[in-house]
């Protein structure tokens, strides 16, 4: 038997007890939590106010601040981070200094999450004076998502081919008018998944929100930014760590919710990134 033939069989047996490796433990997870988290489900469970010391009623104040949160982290760093990473790809020139920031970026997405919540506390909850709030826990999100957002970003815009800027110089056009009309849309594909990861990553975390935002227990929705609010992964942690005698199937019921609500964020940006692929030029 050639020998490239035996080489090509074993590598690819490799890759796919790699890929099995991977797949098998997350279908185990989230086949145990639907399993043992779907007799939690029901209307009063998704749309009721805690009660009992959140061992019976629903968690709608949980729910409601994590969409709260990550709509808030949305609106803070989507336009620095797509508009800085259309900067450093577009605009600034290759120097030590634009070096020295992409290095500083890739650093900042290394940073464990716990620490952002420090800077968060820090800096908005004391220094701005926003108290535990949702706008103090939306831009400590915000900026831990930076990193991913414009590194993700500008990877997307620098692989748009030069071609297309140099038809639009070509033809009189401007540089913004070739990256807002060309290389945005074509781009998009790529951007859309930076913010998505970036987003996905936010509606899941625990420390930053411990520091900046998360109430231990409140049964009412917020009603303004400057309020605290239930989030649905620090809820997570109280009920399974901190409140003793609490139902299993709230826990997984729970679990199951937040694992809901970030695969329906994922979906949704699926089909976006898949209706801009479409219309992608090349």
């Amino acid at each position: 038997m050639n020998r490239r033939y035996v080489v090509q069989r074993v590598g690819f047996a490799l890759l796919t007890l790699a890929a099995l490796l991977v797949v098998v433990p997350i279908l185990l997870v989230v086949g145990t939590i639907i399993v043992r988290g779907a007799s939690a489900i029901d209307w009063e469970f998704l749309t009721a106010m805690p009660r009992d010391g959140m061992k019976a009623g629903g968690i709608l104040p949980a729910i409601v601040g994590t969409v709260l949160l990550t709509l808030g982290t949305a609106l803070a760093a989507i336009p620095v981070g797509v508009g800085g990473a259309i900067y450093l790809a577009e605009y600034a020139r290759d120097t030590w200094l634009t070096r020295l920031v992409r290095l500083a970026i890739i650093n900042l997405a290394g940073i464990p999450s716990v620490v952002y919540g420090l800077f968060g506390l820090g800096l908005f909850v004391l220094f701005l004076q926003f108290g535990t709030s949702i706008l103090a826990g939306s831009l400590t999100l915000a900026i831990m998502t930076l990193p991913i957002i414009i590194s993700t970003a500008e990877e997307a815009l620098r692989a748009v081919p030069t071609e297309f800027r140099t038809v639009i110089l070509s033809l009189g056009g401007t540089r913004w008018q070739a990256v807002r009309y060309v290389v945005l849309p074509q781009a998009m594909p790529g951007i859309i998944t930076g913010i998505i990861l970036g987003l996905l990553r936010a509606a899941g975390e625990t420390a930053p929100i411990l520091f900046t935002v998360a109430a231990f227990y409140l049964p009412r929705l917020p009603r303004s930014p400057l309020d605290p609010t239930m989030a649905l992964p620090y809820h997570l942690y109280v009920i399974s760590t901190q409140v003793p005698g609490m139902p299993e199937e709230i826990k997984y019921g729970t679990a199951l919710v937040l694992l809901a609500l970030v695969l329906s964020m994922n979906v949704v940006a699926t089909l976006i990134r898949s209706y801009y692929r479409r219309r992608r030029e090349w």
